[in-house]
């Protein structure tokens, strides 16, 4: 598990328009809110993609980018962006790779049955790299205004 302070893993992965996005873009410019959450227009997801998006104008206002993670594709990113008016950037990590990277791939019990699956966390990575907070397993409801609150305190 990542830990605060610690270099953040940097990543090159492409978006719901199948363009590529790196972290080391945003190194000495911008902080970054990575967040990964299980998947596209479901329940729970849709509550946090929409407070994110509800919220960019202010996140933009603090040197931040918004930038949600889950195994879906570019596709389903996209249509997912489009059915309720988006703003953010949503990364296709098909592979799982970028997941690994930040281990929020876990096993989960469901339905008495262990599978794999996401835990949906939240990673504020400050303009020098560095992970300023490391939130594994939040819960979506209040969070993009927790995180936010957050991010003003960085400034």
């Amino acid at each position: 598990m990542l830990e605060n302070q610690q270099t953040a893993p940097l990543f090159t992965a492409v978006n719901q328009s199948n363009q590529t996005v790196n972290l080391a873009d945003f190194l000495g410019q911008k902080n970054v809110v990575l967040y990964f959450y299980p998947k596209d227009d479901t329940p729970g997801c849709t509550i946090e993609a929409n407070d994110f998006t509800k919220l960019a104008s202010e996140f933009l206002a603090h040197d931040t980018v918004v930038i949600g993670v889950s195994k879906d594709s570019c596709e389903s990113h996209q249509a997912f962006i489009d059915k309720f008016g988006l703003t953010l950037d949503l990364l296709a990590d098909t592979t799982g790779e970028l997941c690994e990277k930040y281990g929020v791939w876990r096993e989960r019990e469901k339905n008495g049955e262990k599978i794999m699956a996401i835990l949906r966390s939240t990673f504020l990575i400050n303009k020098a790299g560095k992970l300023e907070n490391v939130m594994y397993g939040v819960t979506h409801d209040g969070h993009a205004d927790d995180v936010l609150s957050q991010i003003q305190r960085l400034a």
